[in-house]
């Protein structure tokens, strides 16, 4: 705990607050009416707002055997919670020893290292060991701590009235329906990372690529060609990506690929941010690079049609 403590001493800006509190993993447009929310709510109350979030995700510890995969970075989720208005946000380190806090113990310490006056969280919150502090027993230790509680049904997005969750926008980015994953997160799905050196074969065939160097713990679409928006330190161009292994080059690891369209420059080492907006087909094997180079201008003209 005493991590958390620390994080919190740092981080909390002076004076009394409301919070919003979770993993905020994707900070989708869920989440992003939540944290409206609590603003809106702080506001009324003459307090400030902040977000207490965590990493890595509770489910990292809880079920170590089972891999996961982050929607965002946890400097983009930082970048992304701070751009909604709230005054800070303070990133708990996630253990097994916080695994084992009672929501109790946890809220008394945000009441004093927070000075915590207003929680706003979903209604299908839970908090504390084995998902004791559901939103009635976070309700009852606020009563004793001083602190109210208020909870926030789930937003809606399409006409089966779905609530948007993390879970949904996994689904939806893993059949690689681009256009979904944008109105669910509120914006298009993008990945960042630096250049890398690659093996420079897209320069011998007319069409250089920025090989994008992405954590090994991110989620991606399927394999495949897509419809891309580059945003590099020059400016924002338009682009299309590939993702996967190039089997026509007998490759075994998964690459971003990027083939920016009118830009000339050498990007290594330089950290970019990929938006992809459309798919456009899978990743296939061709017999020989002419083959590819016909197919990558396809692509190429198919894109520039999309964007348009």
């Amino acid at each position: 705990m005493l991590l958390v403590r620390d994080e919190l001493q740092r981080s909390v800006t002076p004076g009394e607050h409301a919070l919003s509190i979770g993993v905020f993993d994707g900070v989708h447009g869920g989440h992003q009416a939540l944290v409206k929310r609590m603003l809106d709510e702080a506001h009324v109350r003459g307090l400030t707002g902040g977000v207490v979030t965590f990493h890595p995700h509770p489910r990292t510890v809880i079920r170590p055997d089972q891999p996961f995969d982050y929607l965002e970075s946890l400097e983009h989720r930082v970048e992304l919670l701070r751009a909604c208005g709230v005054d800070f946000v303070s990133v708990l380190q996630f253990t097994s020893e916080l695994q084992q806090v009672s929501a109790e113990d946890f809220c008394r310490l945000l009441v004093e290292e927070a000075r915590v006056r207003l929680i706003v969280v979903g209604e299908d919150f839970r908090l504390g060991r084995g998902g004791e502090g559901t939103v009635a027993r976070l309700a009852e230790i606020g009563e004793g701590q001083g602190f109210e509680v208020l909870p926030v049904g789930l937003l809606d997005h399409g006409a089966d009235s779905t609530p948007i969750s993390s879970t949904r926008i996994r689904t939806a980015l893993a059949a690689g329906e681009m256009e979904d994953v944008h109105a669910l997160l509120g914006r298009p799905f993008s990945l960042r990372g630096p250049v890398l050196q690659g093996d420079q074969r897209g320069r011998t065939i007319g069409f250089p690529t920025l090989n994008v160097g992405v954590s090994a713990d991110r989620a991606l679409p399927p394999d495949g060609v897509y419809v891309t928006r580059a945003y590099l330190p020059t400016g924002i161009f338009n682009a299309v990506t590939n993702i996967g292994t190039r089997p026509t080059f007998d490759g075994t690891t998964r690459r971003v690929e990027t083939h920016v369209f009118d830009f000339e420059g050498d990007m290594y080492g330089q950290v970019v941010t990929i938006e992809l907006l459309h798919r456009l087909r899978a990743e296939q094997k061709f017999d020989g690079v002419d083959a590819i180079v016909a197919q990558i201008k396809i692509d190429a003209t198919a894109a520039r049609e999309w964007l348009r």
